[in-house]
């Protein structure tokens, strides 16, 4: 059975909720043709996708399936799309298929806005490691969309400037805070770390691998536990690090971290495999010398870690083409040449669990270590996934509020982790979620 859905009214919530912290005018729909499969011509179907060069991938579909015809339409990302999204399915005019980001699908799902896919994407599952396939499952039976790319989280380390400071690479976060103190003692001008107050994205990911389940639903109610154990021993950590101050609180992506990050004073980052493409761009002077290891483990002989970023193909509820649109986003997320197109063309790290493999020689950056992809690979097969809920954007919003607060005030995290959860909590009651006690 499906998951309780909200009526018509709630995707206008949605959409207004997500429109309001967009920056564009992203609440205009775009018309989507909406088709048949009448035998005077193929099928057509309309992807939207922010994705570069997909419709170079499309070209290589449509050549070779006459019959089904997919045309690409480019969109902006972030909660832009989403918003644009939920407006078109509201209006009855939505495309076939949307890529969807895997913390925006819940919302999708409870405004009726996208397809169940368990029946016809059962055989597909084996093709993706369990993590990554939770993130597009609601419930226990309700499966959205296909995974297409992801970003399994691991732990990036100037391997010169370590072995400078006399630190091994940390294999537990006890270690990592070790290592901190360290390089802080041996030059008050180098942080091994930093958190960032501006990243949920990232904090999410570490919670997954302590184990945290921040949404769930049981029966027809979902269950918000932001500030589960797991969290809260994350939150804990990371926030008595800054308050001892041997971890920087730099923000990521600013200015002041991109230098710190090029000329050496920043010695690490827990990040996603799309790293190297940051690092690249931020840090020149560093190429060849970082290199990935797993994320640091809460208890030894541990291997897990968490997801940072990432999207899915779904299929459109109102779609008159499921079929057709279902027997696309499978090739496109699973077929050997679409994968490698994905990697060659859009840029992108496959879902699939063989994603190494299709990626050739370790990125640039990276010519230290040849086995950048084949480490990645690995590691992306430990990282555990969660169920999001229907308002990231409101406890996303809420967890930046409440830890720029508690960095700026030296203040616990965990009680800022407690504000996010009264505040996700308060704003699934008003929209009309029911919510189990």
């Amino acid at each position: 059975m499906r998951m309780n859905r909200l009526a018509a009214t709630m995707a206008a919530v949605l959409a207004t909720a997500l429109a309001a912290g967009c920056s564009g005018g992203g609440s205009s729909a775009e018309p989507a043709p909406q088709t048949t499969t009448a035998a005077a011509g193929p099928v057509k179907l309309v992807y939207w996708t922010w994705a570069p060069n997909m419709d170079k991938i499309a070209a290589a579909w449509n050549a070779k399936n006459p019959d089904i015809q997919v045309t690409v339409s480019k969109q902006a990302g972030g909660d832009d799309a989403a918003a644009k999204f939920l407006t078109a399915a509201k209006a009855g005019n939505p495309p076939d298929l949307v890529q969807a980001e895997y913390q925006m699908l819940p919302s999708f799902v409870a405004a009726d806005a996208v397809a169940d896919l368990s029946a016809e994407i059962a055989s597909a599952k084996a093709e993706f490691s369990e993590g990554i396939w939770r993130m597009v499952t609601l419930g226990t039976e309700g499966v959205y969309a296909l995974p297409q790319d992801s970003g399994p989280m691991m732990l990036y380390y100037r391997q010169d400037l370590l072995k400078k400071y006399g630190v091994e690479v940390p294999k537990t976060w006890e270690q990592y805070a070790q290592a901190a103190r360290t390089v802080r003692e041996k030059d008050p001008k180098v942080f091994l770390g930093t958190f960032s107050s501006k990243d949920p994205g990232a904090f999410a990911g570490l919670a997954q691998q302590a184990g945290a389940q921040w949404w769930s639903i049981a029966g027809e109610s979902w269950k918000v536990a932001v500030d589960d154990p797991a969290t809260r021993k994350v939150a804990d950590y990371w926030g008595g690090l800054v308050k001892e101050g041997v971890i920087d609180d730099q923000p990521y992506f600013t200015p002041e971290w991109n230098k710190a990050l090029n000329d050496g004073t920043l010695l690490s980052w827990p990040s996603a495999v799309w790293g190297p493409g940051v690092l690249s761009t931020n840090a020149p002077k560093g190429k060849g010398k970082w290199a990935i290891a797993p994320l640091p483990q809460w208890s030894e002989g541990e291997n897990f870690s968490g997801f940072w970023g990432g999207s899915s193909t779904a299929v459109a509820e109102k779609s008159p083409n499921r079929a057709a649109a279902v027997k696309f986003a499978t090739w496109l997320n699973t077929d050997p040449e679409a994968v490698g197109m994905l990697v060659s063309e859009a840029a992108i790290y496959p879902a699939v669990s063989d994603a190494g493999s299709r990626l050739g020689s370790a990125p640039e950056y990276f010519s230290n270590q040849e086995d950048f992809w084949q480490q990645a690979t690995t590691i992306a097969a430990t990282a555990r996934g969660f169920t999001f809920g229907p308002n990231v954007n409101v406890a996303y919003s809420a967890w930046k509020d409440a830890f720029d607060k508690a960095v700026r005030d030296k203040s616990s995290f965990s009680s800022a982790l407690a504000t996010v959860q009264e505040s996700t909590v308060a704003d699934m009651r008003k929209s009309g979620f029911q919510l189990a006690r």
